[in-house]
């Protein structure tokens, strides 16, 4: 198996190289066509072209964003190779990138941002959002601890909202409806304004949307149809003031609520749900609400750009949660349980930023980040069934980190050619962590020196080739108490060193963009959960440093105008994650297992074709198709040795969508999941927790701009 797992590796790495080379072997007679318009990015915290950026960055613009139908994470999860997650239920994620993936431990391993506000809070706590009124989104691959903190030890994730603009008043209203397979109707509308209030100096941009409906999953023994459709309600509020020439302030408003009849997404391949203990139990709805707050303050101080970014998030989150220990697990279907679960929490963040300006041979970055950070976990009922007998109680937690960092980054252009880069952040977070009924409260404080080095040869204007290294760093933790009111061992912080080579260029006078990337990960004390048997008690939930693994992948895609009409579009990850050595007892992993959640290679391809289907109205088509490998999930603890590997299923996902634009209508109609696959596509389905895909939806648009 091995053998043929590696003769695929080759052979896809081969057939991207492949498809990259045929283009560039043409090169003197290529089509005289418009080019791909250039991407700008600020992955590293200041303006510059994707081609010059020393690291990996996967960018969708707003457009490409819905022309390709991307509403949340798990379909962008899917647009991007190499970016994988868990569900458990709308809204709730966690998110892995090139291999790093552990639903386990402190922390959260991918970082999220919209704009310059941190959206995560702890590591399962991550604020949902949509991809209303984008510019784009960035998807920056590796570590990024140096500029993004403690949480980026697998890459982090921006989404980068439109801002007001003076030049004038405009907008869009949009209303839509759409059909899901087996399941309800659907609609939703959006609303984009944009107004400006004082001339050149002050403008406001509002945007808007509502969902509802739209649900699939049943619950026949409650009485319960298409029970996971979606009451949706967003809205944002910007406001720009350009005070003087070089003092500008920016408002931001937040606010985001949904609801769900069915909120914890689990589903059996027959679209039902199942309740563990009894199947007729109506669980409360889910409901997601946070509220975000952000105040920017940008000078220019003429050598340097001064930032100030106060951020303040509320969050509550009310959702069911049911699971049964399966044939598959060690308990052999005699343990199942359910419980109503209420989230809520608080975060204010306050970063102050220093970025060099101006096209100069030194350009540096340096700054100091500040966190505080209160989550409370309630279970007012717990139903847990073992062995036929049911247990009622009840369980409480708060959770609390404060934490602050100072970095720094270093780039100097040595000669015409070759940059070179050193950055460095310094990390302390103070936890507690107190749970109902136990002996006291827990707390610790982990600290972290997180560098990183690289630098960039630029073998033209449209060429680049580059190296980094970089460290990745995840807080430890505490375990609790055990069920007898004995303190269990706390958790040490985790770490990895990534190494990276890749070639970004810009081709065919701009018609065709490559780029690739080679990465060796090295990660140690890798946290991992197990079950350990306590006598006259049971399995009690353990996390733990298991030893030293290592992953290592290739990345890629392409951008293709081979036409003036017909854009080609291609992506792919390969990845080998797997676990090296272990240096703790009963664990969950042995040496040669591979890591949870990481396929060995997905991959997307696309087809976009815009025509005139008038002589003054221009129209487009867009196909594309995504594929992923199955995800594992290994835990020696929770399953015997026949059942050790855990899998997800194959799943490729085909996607279409027409546009019509009629003066300033606009028509669309699309399909997703177009051969209505029935997937899995989280590996954790053994214990009744894992999702599926969403059934074939058809859907139509109209919009109006203003």
């Amino acid at each position: 198996m091995k053998q043929i797992y590696t003769n695929k590796k080759r052979f896809l790495g081969s057939g991207m190289m492949l498809a990259i080379a045929m283009p560039l072997a043409n090169t003197a007679v290529a089509n005289e066509t418009a080019r791909l318009e250039e991407v700008l990015v600020t992955a590293s915290k200041r303006e510059q072209r994707l081609i010059d950026v020393p690291m990996a960055v996967s960018t969708l613009t707003g457009d490409e964003l819905k022309v390709r139908g991307i509403d949340n994470i798990q379909d962008l999860s899917f647009a991007v190779p190499g970016l994988t997650m868990r569900e458990d239920g709308p809204g709730s994620y966690q998110v892995f990138l090139r291999g790093i993936a552990n639903a386990h431990g402190g922390g959260a391993l991918t970082s999220i941002y919209q704009d310059e506000i941190p959206m995560v809070l702890t590591g399962t706590e991550i604020l949902p959002v949509r991809t209303l009124d984008l510019e784009r989104v960035e998807v920056l691959k590796g570590p990024q601890g140096t500029l993004y903190g403690q949480g980026a030890v697998g890459g982090a994730i921006r989404y980068i909202t439109a801002r007001p603009n003076m030049d004038g008043f405009s907008g869009r209203l949009e209303g839509e409806a759409f059909s899901v397979s087996e399941g309800e109707l659907g609609f939703g509308a959006t609303a984009i304004i944009n107004a400006p209030v004082v001339e050149d100096k002050f403008a406001v941009r509002l945007a808007a949307d509502f969902k509802d409906g739209g649900g699939w999953q049943d619950q026949p023994e409650a009485g319960i149809k298409d029970g996971n459709g979606e009451e949706l309600k967003t809205a944002r509020l910007k406001a720009l003031w350009k005070a003087t020439d070089k003092l500008e302030v920016l408002a931001t408003v937040m606010t985001y609520s949904a609801e769900y009849e069915l909120g914890q997404g689990y589903e059996q391949p027959d679209r039902t749900v199942y309740v563990a203990v009894d199947p007729s139990t109506k669980l409360k709805p889910k409901e997601w609400d946070y509220d975000v707050y952000n105040f920017e303050v940008t000078y220019d101080l003429g050598f340097a750009e001064l930032l100030s970014s106060s951020s303040y998030v509320e969050m509550d989150v009310k959702y069911p949660f049911s699971y049964f220990g399966g044939p598959e697990t060690v308990y052999a279907g005699d343990l199942s349980g359910y419980s109503n679960r209420h989230n809520s929490g608080d975060q204010f963040t306050q970063e102050l930023r220093l970025a060099s300006t101006g096209d100069n041979q030194l350009q540096w970055t340096t700054g100091v980040f500040y966190s505080d950070m209160t989550m409370d976990l309630s279970i007012p009922e717990v139903a847990t069934e073992y062995f036929g007998i049911v247990y009622l109680s009840d369980y409480f937690t708060e959770q609390t980190s404060e934490s602050y960092s100072v970095f720094a980054d270093v780039s100097y252009q040595l000669t015409e050619q070759l940059n070179v880069g050193l950055g460095v952040r310094y990390f302390e977070d103070e936890q507690t962590d107190l749970v109902s009924g136990s002996a006291g409260e827990q707390s610790g404080t982990f600290d972290s020196v997180d560098p990183r080095f690289y630098l960039t040869y630029a073998v033209d204007d449209n060429k680049s080739i580059y190296a980094s290294a970089a460290k990745g760093f995840r807080s430890g933790g505490f375990n609790g108490y055990d069920f007898g009111g004995a303190e269990l061992p706390d958790f040490d912080p985790e770490s990895l060193w990534s190494y990276e080579i890749g070639y970004k260029a810009s081709l065919l006078d701009g018609k065709l963009y490559v780029d690739m990337a080679l990465y060796h990960t090295k990660y140690d004390d890798m946290l991992r959960r197990g079950l350990i048997f306590i006598q006259g008690r049971g399995f009690q939930s353990l996390i733990s440093n298991i030893g030293k693994v290592e992953v290592t992948g290739f990345d890629g895609s392409i951008n293709w105008k081979a036409t003036d009409a017909l854009t080609l579009d291609a992506s792919l990850a390969i990845i080998d994650a797997e676990v090296k050595a272990i240096g703790a007892t009963d664990t969950a992993n042995i040496p040669g297992d591979p890591i949870d959640y990481v396929p060995d290679y997905s991959f997307t391809l696309g087809a976009t074709y815009d025509f005139m289907w008038t002589e003054a109205n221009p129209g487009f088509l867009r196909v594309g198709y995504s594929y992923r490998d199955e995800m594992p999930y290994v835990d020696r603890t929770s399953f015997p040795e026949e059942y050790v590997d855990q899998f997800s299923d194959k799943i490729g996902l085909l996607d279409a969508r027409l546009g019509l634009t009629m003066g300033d209508m606009n028509f669309e109609l699309y399909g997703q999941n177009l051969t209505d696959e029935n997937k899995y596509i989280d590996p954790y389905s053994a214990w009744n927790n894992a999702n599926r895909t969403r059934p074939r939806t058809i859907g139509i648009k109209v919009g109006y701009n203003f």
